[in-house]
């Protein structure tokens, strides 16, 4: 960011309101200042680098930044997402998810830049993380000055799919994130797995481009671009740009401009600079800027009121009376009965409900699925596919349920913030929403189902046991009758021998088909108990950030009414002189604030 942008004017903006909460004894108001002043200080843009598996993905990053930070292989995948960000010094770190059910941030452990490899392919051989813990991800900090912004490029492990595991931990990446690069190659077309991701992604993000990567290497990359905007048009709208990474290094390496401009980078770094980095800068300053416009809003409320009592001394009651009024309001605004907080308690006892009706409706289909697929079948046979295919059907539906935890907060977010509205005017706050990334990486199957079929020497022995039972059992009878069956009786042994080893395969095919059953129901119960804890612990945070929030507004509101009926107060016991005298200061502390308003007014545009 420049000197002269949003951000820059922002932090000159909120360092003024922080004197002004100053030089008015406004500490509370500070708090809030301050912590727009951290957010302008340090942004962070995270930019999630999404696509199908080998598609340059790790090469579109290193290109990028114009250094070699993710790992490339052309046999093996990633493994783990790389985060790459700005440093003023190369440096790695692992990120660890230690073994606990509660939300922590994750561990920190750094490492020589050449072991990233290890941590980031799949089966890299890196020594695991001490006390049981879980790999979530290696960050890479480097001197850059696309990174200075305070971008930060995810490079993601591979799609696989839109109903794989890989896809649904995608997807969670991308709904906590700023922006989303989706690449794909120019040997073919988009596909459909891949459109529907894109109009999933779109759902969750607001700011989605689809990159068309290696371009120098398929002649035919003009004609695959032309049939994916024809795609895009139809399904998904959004941007998209051809880059070649491979000539982006060169260009890098030999400070060749026009060839720079021929990889095709030049517009994909103006997107992210105008439309991710500029977005973010204009959000931010905007947030900034309304809170320094609440502010003023008070303290104008707080000398309004005070030379309306100083202007007219028969007024002056009637001011008094009014703030009295104004504070029996406020006082109500922080008390368990407020509209604004029952809309918030009911609202979240609500949205717990629906959210976990949905999960078990949603796991209910799951189970119905898989039954008519065993039913279908012999789990001796499909039980191979039958374990990646639930695994990856319970990720996009955990996905599915958080998308409507999410949707549902946010509109109960902005219920509750228009019920505090009706008795203050003040700003709203977006609750943050838990990263379901955990969610997404559903837990390894663990079964113990016997899956063997019978041996053929089992089975002979099950087909001669029927067999010399039945042909004894018929030369037994005619004996009885007088009859003899000789080689008769042998061949009724054997179709009855044959006809009990089909009865007993039956039966075995039955039994593994319950067994599959069971294991199924053990593990869905068992992700909807994780998933269930999860989405309450969720609700219960947004719950208490939406009432930590209005509660502290609404104590700002009774501490400017406070200071104002003091202020009104006072001005009906001054002499006449000493109320000219004190009109004179409230009026230039008016016109500071007023100008101090059209300064925050400007700068949120």
């Amino acid at each position: 960011m420049t000197e002269t942008g949003p951000a820059a004017k922002a932090v000159a903006l909120v360092d003024l309101g922080l004197r002004a909460c100053e030089a008015y004894d406004r500490p509370d108001a500070a708090v809030r200042l301050t912590a727009a002043r951290t957010a302008l200080a340090d942004p962070v843009l995270h930019v999630v680098v999404a696509g199908e598996f080998k598609q340059g993905k790790s090469s579109l990053v290193n290109a990028l930044v114009g250094a070699t930070v993710c790992t490339v292989d052309d046999d093996v995948a990633t493994a783990v997402p790389t985060y790459v960000r700005h440093g003023e010094e190369p440096l790695a770190t692992v990120l660890c998810e230690p073994p606990s059910a509660e939300p922590a941030p994750p561990r920190r452990e750094v490492i020589p830049m050449a072991e990233v490899r290890r941590y980031v392919l799949e089966g890299g051989n890196a020594e695991p993380p001490a006390g049981g813990a879980r790999v979530t991800g290696v960050e890479v900090r480097i001197p850059r000055k696309i990174l200075a912004g305070g971008l930060v490029l995810v490079d993601t492990p591979g799609v696989g799919g839109l109903a794989s595991p890989h896809a649904a931990a995608s997807l969670a990446a991308v709904s906590m994130a700023d922006a989303v690069l989706f690449v794909t190659g120019a040997a073919q077309e988009l596909t459909r797995s891949e459109v529907e991701f894109l109009q999933r992604a779109r759902a969750l993000c607001p700011v989605v481009a689809v990159v068309v990567t290696k371009t120098d290497f398929y002649p035919a990359w003009r004609r695959i671009s032309e049939l994916n905007e024809r795609h895009l048009a139809e399904h998904c709208p959004v941007p998209l740009m051809p880059v070649s990474s491979a000539l982006r290094t060169r260009a890098i390496k030999a400070g060749d401009t026009g060839l720079n401009a021929e990889s095709g980078f030049t517009h994909l770094v103006k997107f992210l600079t105008d439309q991710i980095g500029g977005s973010a800068a204009d959000r931010l300053a905007g947030d900034a800027a309304a809170e320094v416009v609440a502010l003023c809003d008070q303290l104008d409320g707080h000398f309004e009121a005070e030379r309306a009592a100083l202007a007219d001394p028969e007024a002056a009651r009637r001011v008094v009376g009014e703030l009295t009024e104004v504070k029996s309001r406020v006082e109500a605004l922080k008390s368990a009965a407020a509209k604004w907080n029952q809309s918030l308690t009911d609202g979240i006892t609500d949205l717990t409900s629906d959210v976990d009706h949905d999960l078990r409706a949603r796991v209910r289909t799951v189970i119905a699925e898989a039954d008519t697929a065993i039913e279908e079948s012999d789990p001796a046979d499909t039980w191979p596919e039958m374990e990646p295919w639930l695994q990856s059907r319970m990720a996009d539906e955990l996905l599915a349920n958080y998308e409507l935890l999410r949707r549902r907060a946010s509109e109960l977010s902005v219920r509750v913030g228009d019920h505090f509205h009706e008795s203050a005017t003040t700003l709203q706050t977006r609750s943050s929403i838990h990263d379901p990334a955990g969610l997404a990486e559903v837990a390894d199957f663990q079964h113990k189902i016997d899956l063997k079929r019978m041996r053929m020497g089992k089975q002979a022995m099950v087909a001669l046991k029927n067999a010399y039972g039945g042909a004894l059992m018929f030369i037994i009878l005619g004996s009885l009758v007088g009859v003899s069956l000789g080689p008769i009786g042998i061949g009724i042994g054997l179709v009855m021998g044959h006809r009990g080893l089909r009865e007993e395969k039956k039966r075995h095919v039955q039994r593994r088909r319950a067994e599959a059953r069971n294991a199924i129901r053990r593990y869905c119960d068992e992700v909807t108990f994780v998933a269930g804890k999860d989405s309450r612990d969720t609700l219960r945070r947004v719950q208490r950030q939406l009432r930590d929030h209005y509660s502290a507004l609404a104590e700002e509101l009774n501490r400017s009414n406070a200071q104002a009926l003091a202020g009104a107060t006072e001005a009906a016991k001054r002499s006449q002189l000493d109320r000219e005298q004190r009109l004179k200061d409230v009026d230039a502390e008016l016109a500071r604030v007023r100008q101090l308003r059209q300064r925050a007014q400007a700068v949120a545009g």
